[in-house]
Formats: C-alpha cells, structure tokens, sequence
C-alpha cells in the first residue's frame, strides 16, 4: 500500500505551491485550498486505509463536468462522487488520473 500511496501522493506535490498542506503524515496527505471568500475547501487527499488507498479529488464532487472523458479504467476505481480507491493488485491509470488532477487544480485556482 505505501507504493500505491506515494504515487498518489507524489501526483500531488506539485500542487504544493498553489494550496496548503494541511496533513502530511505516513498515511495521509491533505492539500487544502482558500476561496475567494477566504473560506477552506478541501482540494484533494490520499489516504491508506485497511486493504485500498483512497484518492479524494473534490473538484470533481463540486463541477461533475470535470469527469466528461474520463477513462473507463479510472471510472471503475470511482467510489461515490470525488473518491478513487486503489488495492494492491489495481493499475492506476496514472496518464488518466494526472491529467484529472491538473483540470481539477485549474478549476480550484478559478474558485
């Protein structure tokens, strides 16, 4: 699981720049981003859990639209609405998820 989660987790660090990280433990990571208004809102989290690693992207949860597109292999790992969940024997489009993760950074930086 600490593979799954650094791959996750190193897809995020460029990010650091524009948000906040607001958690950066062994088994969780959290970026966090400021609205216009000032108030918080999550950007997005990765996390190890007992059998999978969740990646939540709330972007997605906010404009749904962000999601036209997306691969059917990154589609199948969707949990809800802005979760992805990934177990050990599970390949993480990672082209798919970068590229997610950059239109989900573009649309936060707007807000």
């Amino acid at each position: 699981m600490d593979d799954i989660f650094s791959m996750l987790k190193n897809m995020l660090k460029p990010y650091e720049p524009d948000f906040q990280v607001k958690r950066d433990t062994a088994d969780s990571y959290y970026l966090e981003t400021v609205k216009a208004d000032g108030t918080p809102e999550m950007f997005a989290a990765v996390q190890i859990k007992k059998s999978y690693v969740s990646f939540h992207l709330f972007p997605v949860y906010l404009d749904p639209a962000l999601l036209d597109g997306m691969s059917d292999a990154l589609r199948k790992r969707m949990q809800g609405k802005s979760c992805f969940n990934f177990g050990p024997k599970h390949i993480i489009p990672m082209d798919d998820m970068t590229s997610l993760v950059a239109q989900c950074a573009a649309f936060s930086k707007k807000r």
